[in-house]
């Protein structure tokens, strides 16, 4: 097992489930994605939502989880801790900025927030908005080729960025914290964010 609070760029895979979602993590290591080092799963059917993550497919060692305060609540606050139940942050949608993009809020064990996740281009966004709803389009919206990148920023600092490659069949994104010289944001939570970012949404 590596020690993701060691590096700074990650790739994060979707795998093509029905009915459920999962991803592996891995470290890039020159022109290839490296070897997987993480295994994540939404739980099926839960009235909570709740991601769990694993060193490998078996899921025989637990890393950490997502699991949600409230149910079924576009506001709800989900808590990100250990397999031992130390907390390291919790991640909540910010409902009225992500009408026009989607925002979140990353915080860390003591409830402060660190930064904040959003996407990056305000007109993509609220193109993808716009699509959305169109009758017939609609419905295709989420194989449309529009960039769906998110930045974390403190301030008028970047600290990371999460950037889905083009024209994949599944989604694949390349995390990149190395803006984050004074890692002020945990990589555990900064994967376990990606993955909320995703799987939350139902994309």
């Amino acid at each position: 097992m590596i020690d993701i609070t060691a590096y700074d760029r990650f790739v994060l895979r979707q795998r093509v489930k029905l009915v459920i979602n999962q991803y592996v993590f891995s470290v890039p290591d020159g022109e290839s994605d490296g070897e997987q080092f993480c295994f994540v799963e939404q739980k099926r059917f839960k009235f909570k939502e709740d991601v769990r993550f694993y060193t490998d497919d078996s899921k025989s060692v637990d890393l950490m989880r997502i699991l949600a305060r409230q149910r079924f609540d576009p506001r709800a606050t989900y808590d990100i801790a250990t397999a031992d139940g130390v907390q390291l942050g919790a991640i909540q949608k910010v409902f009225g900025k992500s009408l026009f993009r989607s925002t979140y809020a990353i915080f860390a064990p003591d409830g402060q927030e660190i930064c904040q996740a959003r996407e990056v281009s305000m007109p993509k966004a609220i193109f993808r908005r716009v699509v959305g709803i169109v009758p017939y389009i609609g419905d295709f919206a989420d194989w449309l080729p529009i960039a769906y990148d998110f930045e974390f920023v403190r301030g008028d600092q970047v600290l990371a960025t999460n950037v889905r490659r083009r024209w994949k069949w599944r989604d694949v994104y390349d995390i990149d914290a190395s803006g984050d010289t004074g890692r002020a944001l945990d990589r555990r939570l900064l994967l376990a964010a990606t993955v909320g970012m995703d799987a939350l949404q139902a994309r």
